[in-house]
């Protein structure tokens, strides 16, 4: 099960941060994703740490503003969005997979997702 939260309304320009927390499943052993998807779009890939070297991957349109990490004690992954801009509007979704290395499209586990609202 993976249930994220830290979504809200924020203004252009803040800072948010979401948090993933897995359970069910060996977390340490699962690349970890966050994807996106917008009102009346199709959900995108936002970002993903793999489990065997702890690398990190983003989609062009988040690369230095948005940072994935990973916290095994606590099965949890988080998404720190900094700059956020009107256009970051979307539920976001924690995803899991199993596959090592660099992993973007997601095929295992999926949480119910977080509005984010960013106001101009």
């Amino acid at each position: 099960q993976l249930v994220e939260s830290g979504g809200g309304l924020v203004q252009a320009g803040d800072s948010l941060r979401l948090s993933c927390a897995a359970s069910g499943l060996t977390f340490s052993r699962y690349a970890m994703g966050w994807f996106r998807q917008a009102p009346g779009k199709e959900r995108e890939f936002v970002a993903s740490v793999s489990w065997n070297n702890g690398g990190t991957y983003y989609a062009d349109s988040v690369k230095g503003r948005f940072t994935i990490s990973r916290d095994n004690a606590k099965n949890t992954v988080y998404l720190q969005m900094n700059s956020l801009k009107p256009e970051y509007t979307a539920i976001y979704y924690c995803a899991a997979d199993p596959r090592f290395g660099r992993v973007v499209d997601f095929r295992g586990f999926w949480g119910q997702g977080t509005q984010v609202t960013v106001s101009s």
